[in-house]
């Protein structure tokens, strides 16, 4: 165990003949008593700072355990986002890719629909031209026939044909006095 500042201040030594000067060994020892309290005193705050370094050191480790868990968790966690962004992103493109593939395929079929359409209406087109060609032809026919040329040799006059509509009118109108005398 050391010695405390009143062991020193309380020491006693045996008194010899022709020994060191009382004054002067009080003087010494109440030096010494006075740097010992200083050391001691000094060793003590220093003491209590590395106490209290300790403390804060301790404080800091934990901290940093801390944050390197939290970093640890932080980067699981992005990891994990990452991740899902990626499976997410994925979905999203086969999802595309399956919208892209649907309107393809219906604009195909579509086309080919349009070009079934078109052919059709190309044949109906080629149909009704030669129908129509066949139909001028036709009339193109009759106007280059003789008849024409019959009907021109034909010359009625104006008082014949009033004549035989009057002819009519007399014909039909004596038809109709005996079918009613007839009735009577």
């Amino acid at each position: 165990m050391p010695l405390s500042p009143l062991d020193i201040h309380n020491k006693e030594f045996t008194r010899a003949f022709r020994g060191y000067a009382e004054d002067e060994v009080n003087e010494f020892l109440d030096q010494i008593i006075k740097d010992y309290e200083l050391l001691l005193r000094e060793k003590k705050e220093l003491e209590d700072k590395v106490k209290q370094m300790t403390e804060q050191m301790e404080h800091y480790n934990t901290m940093e355990e801390t944050l390197q868990k939290s970093i640890v968790v932080a980067q699981e966690a992005a990891e994990e986002v990452r991740r899902n962004a990626q499976q997410e992103a994925k979905l999203i493109i086969k999802e595309a890719e399956k919208n892209a593939d649907r309107i393809v395929n219906e604009a195909l079929t579509k086309a080919r629909k349009i070009t079934i359409e078109i052919d059709a209406l190309k044949k109906q087109s080629k149909v009704f031209r030669n129908r129509f060609k066949m139909l001028v032809e036709a009339q193109l026919d009759l106007l280059n026939s003789d008849d024409w040329d019959h009907l021109m040799e034909y010359d009625i006059g104006l008082t014949e044909i009033q004549e035989q509509f009057r002819q009519e009118d007399e014909d039909d109108f004596l038809k109709n006095s005996t079918s009613e005398q007839e009735k009577y």
